[in-house]
């Protein structure tokens, strides 16, 4: 601020502005937001730096699951067609367990929309996250928002090439490694550093990990902003989960207009003076580059840095925080009927004030009972009993399973004695990481032998193999019914596979078939 109370005004011009507002197909204006600081800023430094942390860290941790599986914490084996969540393993015929996950994840984002906007655009999305950490780089390098300015418009010298080059080889280095921990989800991590470093991992992976590098680098460092605006199809379907009662980074015009630099000289000419001061500190932090007090945007990611800037301005001329704010619809609404006397005159600040920046009673405050309302608990009774379904399921699953296919050519096979023989390919799934015994059990063919090949049954006449860890285990089976009990026509009975030492055990419904009466 002067000393003749006019506050300083940044030059920093809105890219898309209510005035102004650009053609579909033109070229990309440059932006420079300007580092912020306050508590949304901190916090999205925090969930920076665990985002970040998860996605690099994640594959380099160790989890002992017995000598028979992968020691890596969290593994796609696409190999093996299995998927390692630390104590969890997933087979390809569980995959309604990542279904069930990715419904979550969807009405996860339909619940956190519908309370607080797009704040996953604003804090958690890897476009986000991976441009916060390219603007760490590049202010770093080059210097604050006046800093990169005046350098982009120098012509080209030692210094300016020195920065460039310096900048574009830490975002190529962050984006080569964002490729390179994608791939160690994969395959165990420290093997496939070690091959990929000499040169001996599979074609595969260098490909994915030049590719991963090429769009973190374009779409982080080159693109930005541009691929929230044009390219994420999420700032369209957006509108249709927020109403009234859903929190977004809103401008409370109804305290903010009239603007003015100079209040003092404003207030001695008798002007209606609002709070806001046209510093366009906003703008400046923005990094879409818009302006927040045109209104909702399609580009605003609700990032809230914007609200840091504000209040540090309002801390500044002594004025209540919160020009900026998160806030609902209704509320603006209901401050704003206030502040202009029902719409039937302009912005009048002084109607929402009872003393110096005290508000009146009848301004709306933020309650969390209209965010939390029935829309929101719907959507989150819906997620929470999925997560429940999959949670249940996956404690009561059991670690065994079978599938039987019944020989089709031929049916059945009638012997030299006049008994008849039936055929079955039987599959055991073993879903832990210990080798098992397990005994075969026939029910509802009490007359019937049961023959494996290359398996003799033991004294009391039971087939007891060994299933290997983590395995199918395949086995040929022979059904005779002698002559005397054959019936007519398809017999139903089952195939149970016990394990011998547990309690564990699974079923499968079969049937004998056996030729027609004549």
């Amino acid at each position: 601020m002067s000393d003749t109370g006019e506050f300083e005004r940044i030059d920093a011009q809105a890219v898309n502005s209510s005035g102004k507002r650009s053609p579909l197909y033109a070229a990309r204006v440059k932006v420079f937001p300007k580092r912020a600081s306050g508590d949304f800023r901190r916090f999205k430094w925090i969930i920076m730096f665990i985002t970040l942390g998860i996605y690099y860290l994640t594959p380099w941790l160790r989890w002992d699951r017995g000598p028979y599986a992968p020691d890596q914490a969290v593994l796609i084996d696409i190999a093996h067609r299995r998927f390692y969540f630390f104590f969890i393993e997933i087979w390809p015929q569980e995959f309604y367990y990542v279904a069930g996950m990715l419904i979550m994840a969807g009405i996860g984002l339909f619940l956190v929309t519908s309370v607080a906007g797009r704040a996953w655009c604003g804090y958690t999305c890897p476009q986000t996250v991976w441009v916060d950490l390219f603007l760490v780089v590049e202010r770093a390098v080059e210097g604050d928002r006046n800093a990169r300015i005046k350098l982009d418009n120098t012509p080209m010298n030692a210094n300016k090439l020195a920065k460039r080059v310096t900048k574009h080889t830490i975002w190529l280095a962050i984006a080569v490694m964002t490729g390179g921990a994608w791939i160690f989800y994969f395959a165990d991590a420290p093997t496939l550093a070690m091959e990929f470093i000499t040169g001996q991992a599979a074609m595969v992976a260098y490909i994915t990990v030049a590719i991963l590098t090429a769009t973190t680098y374009v779409f982080g460092g080159l693109m930005r902003e541009q691929v929230c605006t044009y390219m994420c199809p999420w700032p369209r379907i957006q509108a249709a989960m927020l109403d009234e009662n859903s929190l977004t980074v809103t401008y409370n015009d109804w305290r903010g207009e009239p603007r003015t630099r100079n209040s003092k000289k404003a207030i001695a000419a008798g002007e209606s003076v609002g709070d806001c001061v046209d510093c366009n500190a906003c703008v400046a932090v923005c990094p879409m580059g818009i302006d927040i007090r045109d209104g909702q945007q399609l580009e605003c990611i609700t990032c809230a840095l914007c609200i840091d800037a504000c209040n540090s301005v309002m801390d500044k001329i002594g004025k209540p925080r919160g020009l900026i704010s998160y806030s609902t619809l209704s509320d603006y609404d209901a401050n704003m009927a206030l502040a202009t006397n029902d719409g039937t005159a302009p912005i009048e600040p002084t109607r929402v004030y009872e003393a110096k920046n005290t508000f009146n009673d009848k301004v709306q405050q933020l309650k969390m009972s209209k965010v939390f309302r029935p829309r929101s608990l719907f959507y989150f009774s819906i997620w929470a009993l999925i997560g429940v379904a999959l949670i249940t399921t996956l404690l009561m699953r059991e670690r065994i399973g079978i599938n039987v296919l019944q020989d089709r050519n031929p049916q059945y096979v009638l012997l030299s004695d006049g008994s008849i023989r039936n055929g079955y390919t039987v599959k055991l799934l073993n879903m832990v990481n210990e080798p098992r015994q397990f005994e075969l059990i026939v029910d509802g063919l009490p007359q019937a032998e049961v023959n494996v090949p290359d398996q003799a049954a033991d004294g009391s006449g039971k087939h007891v193999f060994n299933a290997e860890p983590d395995r199918l285990k395949t086995l040929k089976v022979f059904v005779v019914m002698p002559k005397d009990a054959i019936a007519a026509g398809s017999t139903p009975f089952t195939m149970t596979v016990r394990d011998i030492n547990g309690t564990e055990s699974a079923t499968y419904k079969a049937t004998f078939i056996a030729p027609e009466k004549r």
